[in-house]
């Protein structure tokens, strides 16, 4: 079990490996893993960086330290106009691009399958940053919102592309309309998370379930996810060659091959990423 403490004596992002299993946490848990300060961008792309150019890796799980998943900007920030929040009109765009993007497109960008662990308020950008991942499992006490406008603000991080096409235009705008925070039940019954487990035996449930998915074949495991994804958007042409292609790939790799002989010899097969 290692870590990795990227920039500063409090990094945001702790990093741990178990196995195939990467465990990223964010690590400001008096401030409910608040997000976007300066370099937060930075320190969540280069955690993830890691983990794409480490081939072992093969699941992420994403979570939070203390009560809270993350409960979005720092309100404190927006009030003093200081950080992220500081600035000119175009300075403050450029903090979402070169900062809070980063954070969000670096999640979505993981090329191995992840999973969020929510442990607590997922609020305003910590529920699109919940979001970004494939795989949400709730703790029975957590609690999500698209609270923005109740800021006078709009999800200014990719949020209102992501939502709809993870619960569907409808709940999507009614929680972004309304600003209502919703349990965990709701979110199971809306689509919003996978499923709902009581707290203390939330990262049991997660590690089991990336464990089972660490078990599959690792080239395959990425090149499925990365199908997946780019099916919400391309056509169903340009799926189907890339289908064809990354299967291509799949069937010169000698876990194809192992898999092929876990079945004739009725056994379960052992994947090494060859």
């Amino acid at each position: 079990m290692s870590q990795d403490t990227p920039q500063g004596p409090s990094p945001l992002v702790l990093t741990e490996k178990r196995g195939h299993v990467a465990i990223l946490t964010f690590n400001r848990p008096d401030a409910l893993n608040a997000l976007g300060a300066p370099g937060d961008g930075d320190q969540v792309a280069a955690a993830c960086e890691a983990i794409n150019d480490d081939q072992d890796i093969r699941c992420v799980i994403l979570t939070g330290a203390g009560r809270a998943f993350s409960a979005g900007g720092d309100v404190k920030a927006m009030k003093a106009r200081e950080g992220a929040f500081g600035g000119n009109g175009v300075k403050v765009r450029d903090g979402y691009r070169k900062n809070i993007h980063r954070i969000v497109r670096a999640i979505y960008g993981l090329e191995v399958p992840s999973i969020a662990a929510v442990n607590g308020a997922a609020i305003g950008l910590g529920c699109d940053v919940a979001c970004m991942t494939d795989i949400r499992i709730a703790a029975d006490t957590a609690k999500f919102g698209v609270t923005f406008l109740k800021l006078g603000l709009i999800p200014g991080d990719g949020g209102a592309w992501l939502m709809p096409r993870t619960v569907g235009m409808s709940r999507a705008a009614e929680l972004l309309f309304t600003g209502d925070v919703i349990d965990a039940a709701k979110a199971e019954a809306w689509g919003l998370v996978s499923r709902t487990v009581p707290a203390d035996t939330l990262m049991d449930e997660a590690m089991a379930l990336a464990e089972r998915i660490a078990a599959q074949p690792p080239h395959a495991l990425r090149m499925a996810k990365s199908l997946l994804k780019h099916g919400t958007t391309a056509s169903y042409d340009t799926l189907m060659e890339m289908s064809a292609s990354a299967q291509a790939i799949a069937h010169h790799t000698e876990d194809h091959m192992e898999g092929v002989d876990a079945i004739l010899e009725k056994r379960a097969p052992v994947f090494k990423g060859a």
